[in-house]
């Protein structure tokens, strides 16, 4: 085949409302309009009914990550296969700096991973040791590999955090090299104070996660953070905003003109924290930090969403099984059985996010269509340097396209998941809107329950500048 034909569907940007037939050529578009006639080695698929997508863009997972003594479960492989059938055709993972080595390091092992992946993958870099050469490797890998955007977290110190005057230069040295930092807005200090004396009272249960991060501490490093992005005049990006308190601070920096740019997830937005309250055994798929908040924080996001505070859905895909298989791995959430101060943080989501926040946001009139692909495709492609190859249906872009039914019923069961993680957070849960086809660069890799695409399938994605939008 010489071409391939999308023809008779809706086709929707974060602009763009319209039926119309898609041209694919050379693994990108090549014309959109009405009633093409599709020669003998053209490859015509139906859409009649069917929503057609950009591919998903998702902007933050973890695959294959370590964190403490734990690793996630969901190999390059085993996870973007997953993110396919979700709908999602490119990934910017998190590759990390080995606590006190090297960020150079970091990256060639994370790209030596990578090249199994199925579908398109960028990565961030998360920093977790700071001197004089790491902010050289930074630059580095900014300018030569198209690594755009670094991640520091003000959280679990000893580990993984890094203090305001390190995330000051480096938040200075991005902004002049047209970088984007990305910061998890946590107290560390004060979490790690709370989570001591929890144990020390034998306070152990799950229930006591939430307990231990409490909202107000990341508002407070959220608004700690922006200030010091202010006083190094350099872009910044919160992830997993998960508080009312956060939006407010990234609210009113926006309002001031200020370039701070925030995503939320989709449990955030569906579930609360009454989940755990249930026993530890069930409990413990809803440690991830920061925590599940009450309906109140929950509905702040919805508006933030609405008012563009947040700009992007992602899922903070961090899959850590429940407890110890036949993957080979050697720690899982069976960590926390004495204390939930011992459970590896994380949870999983990337195959699910397309169908959860059409239903939940598109179905109940809390977002247009268009808002729809925009939070989950256009803008995570613009700020992160992938537009317009990513992120749109347009003359010329990477023909990462699904074929979505508005209208197809069905319940999500990790039984049925592409990912190796042994529950969903969303188990039983109705929810109407499926994907049905799935085009990487204009093949066909996910067709109903049909695994088309093959390992190693993806590329690798070298960012332009992040940041901007």
């Amino acid at each position: 085949m010489t071409g391939t034909l999308i023809q008779g569907g809706r086709v929707i940007t974060a602009t763009d409302d319209y039926r119309a037939d898609v041209m694919i050529e050379n693994g990108r578009v090549h014309a959109i309009g009405l009633d093409f006639e599709p020669g003998e080695d053209v490859d015509v698929h139906d859409a009649s009914g069917l929503l057609v997508l950009p591919g998903g863009v998702d902007v933050h997972t973890h695959l294959e990550a370590e964190v403490g003594p734990a690793m996630t479960v969901d190999t390059f492989e085993s996870g973007t296969i997953a993110a396919a059938f979700g709908g999602t055709t490119a990934l910017v993972d998190f590759a990390q700096q080995p606590h006190g080595g090297s960020v150079i390091a970091g990256l060639d092992d994370w790209q030596a991973r990578a090249s199994r992946a199925c579908v398109d993958v960028g990565a961030h870099m998360i920093i977790t040791t700071f001197n004089d050469q790491t902010l050289a490797d930074m630059k580095s890998i900014l300018r030569s590999d198209g690594v755009t955007s670094f991640k520091m977290f003000m959280v679990m110190p000893g580990v993984m955090m890094i203090d305001d005057a390190e995330l000051y230069r480096i938040m200075r040295m991005t902004g002049e090299n047209g970088g984007l930092s990305c910061v998890h807005a946590e107290n560390g200090l004060l979490i790690d104070v709370l989570i001591k004396e929890a144990v020390a009272q034998g306070r152990n249960e799950v229930l006591n996660h939430p307990k231990v991060h409490p909202a107000s501490t990341e508002g407070e490093a959220a608004y700690r953070a922006i200030q010091i992005s202010k006083l190094a005049e350099a872009p910044m990006y919160v992830v997993h905003v998960s508080s009312q308190d956060a939006v407010r601070h990234i609210a009113e920096a926006r309002d001031e003109g200020t370039p701070v740019y925030a995503e939320t997830c989709p449990h955030y937005l569906f579930l609360t924290e009454e989940l755990y309250d249930a026993p530890d055994a069930e409990a413990a798929k809803y440690t991830m930090i920061p925590p599940l908040r009450s309906k109140e924080h929950q509905d702040a996001l919805w508006r933030g969403l609405a008012t563009d505070d947040l700009q992007i859905i992602s899922t903070d895909h961090c899959p850590f099984c429940l407890e110890e298989k036949s993957w080979g791995l050697k720690y899982s959430k069976a960590l926390g059985k004495e204390s939930f101060a011992q459970m590896p943080n994380g949870a999983p989501g990337v195959e699910t996010r397309l169908p959860l926040i059409y239903d939940g946001g598109v179905r109940t009139g809390r977002m247009s269509l268009n808002r729809f692909v925009q939070l989950n495709s256009t803008t995570p492609a613009k700020l992160f340097g992938l537009f317009p190859r990513k992120g749109t249906i347009a003359v010329g872009s990477d023909a990462d396209i699904v074929l979505f039914d508005p209208e197809e019923r069905w319940t999500i069961r990790a039984a049925e998941h592409h990912s190796r993680i042994d529950y969903s957070l969303f188990e039983g849960r109705e929810v109407t809107g499926r994907v049905k086809k799935v085009f990487l660069r204009g093949q066909v890799i996910v067709d109903g329950d049909h695994w088309l695409g093959r390992a190693g399938g993806g590329e690798y994605l070298p960012r332009s500048n992040s940041g901007q939008v």
